[in-house]
């Protein structure tokens, strides 16, 4: 039985300096790695459109792979943690922890998501008004592409109403969906618990602890937007000079590069709070986890 401890509002702030932290410690070593994951799905992005079959098939192997490769950013920023050096082929950490079946059942609630927010648009809009929807959505898609202004007509017959319910809905959705997965990860790779459990033990976290998960969400919006901004128009300018291609590449090595490292140390600092270190097994290959932080009193047996 899993113990989940309970911490401040202030909590989510120190998660977010943790995550800066831990990029400082080792920003190159773990850029790397994020640089790495970047390459690879550029990589699929480019094989679908010279063959579309096989780059969709690699872009669902990525797809699947994501939890797992996200494991070994984790098991990385855990060894930086601890004064270690990080390589680039930590980065596949995850398919040598025995868990990759848990890793990937992380996924199950971004799929019920999808499959959520189809089934719901088809109740609210029926079939005639998916298909008045798509008919919109590739108008304004040719508008764009062309320079011309959108036919406000056109627009006005999209029910409103129905769709800004599937929205909020939608939106509602996605919220719980974070909560499931928000320390999920950690708690399969540092715990070595399974997916279900793991995901259960998030969202009972994160409701116990939910000032604090706000805080931390809105912190982070606040830090990656001016990121993405500098990124998107650093990456504009190099576009500009070497070329469209380079210009994506570098934007996208740059943003996964700060942005893994950065949600690694963040979720890595709130697993370590919300859930403590008593199970913390050898699953991350015997490294010291890093001293934790002063515990708060307050836990209750999940």
């Amino acid at each position: 039985m899993s113990m989940i401890n309970k911490v401040p509002a202030s909590a989510g702030a120190q998660w977010l300096l943790d995550g800066l932290a831990t990029l400082r410690q080792a920003p190159l070593q773990l850029g790397v790695l994020g640089a790495l994951w970047a390459l690879l799905s550029l990589v699929a992005a480019q094989l679908m459109m010279l063959a579309t079959v096989p780059g969709l098939f690699l872009q669902l192997l990525l797809g699947l792979a994501s939890p797992v490769l996200f494991a070994g950013v984790l098991g990385a920023v855990r060894k930086a943690a601890a004064a270690q050096p990080v390589k680039p082929g930590d980065l596949f950490g995850g398919f040598r922890s025995g868990h990759v079946p848990s890793l990937v059942a992380t996924l199950l609630p971004q799929v019920l998501l999808a499959l959520f927010a189809g089934l719901l648009l088809m109740v609210l809009l029926g079939t005639e008004g998916v298909q008045q929807l798509q008919t919109v959505i590739a108008h304004l898609e040719e508008q764009a592409a062309s320079g011309g202004q959108p036919d406000p007509a056109l627009v006005a017959q999209l029910p409103a109403g129905r769709l800004l319910l599937w929205l909020v809905l939608l939106i509602a959705g996605a919220l719980v969906a974070s909560l499931l997965v928000f320390v999920a990860v950690p708690d399969v790779t540092f715990a070595g618990r399974r997916g279900g459990e793991a995901m259960f033990n998030s969202l009972r976290a994160c409701l116990h602890n939910l000032p604090a998960v706000v805080v931390f969400y809105l912190l982070l919006f606040i830090v990656l937007v001016p990121l993405l901004v500098i990124v998107q128009l650093l990456g504009l300018a190099v576009s500009m000079v070497a070329g469209q291609m380079i210009g994506v590449l570098l934007t996208n090595v740059l943003l996964m590069g700060v942005m893994l490292p950065l949600l690694g140390g963040c979720v890595t600092s709130a697993w370590r709070q919300l859930l403590g270190q008593g199970q913390d097994s050898a699953v991350s290959g015997g490294i010291s986890p890093p001293p934790a932080p002063p515990s708060n009193p307050g836990t209750f047996a999940a």
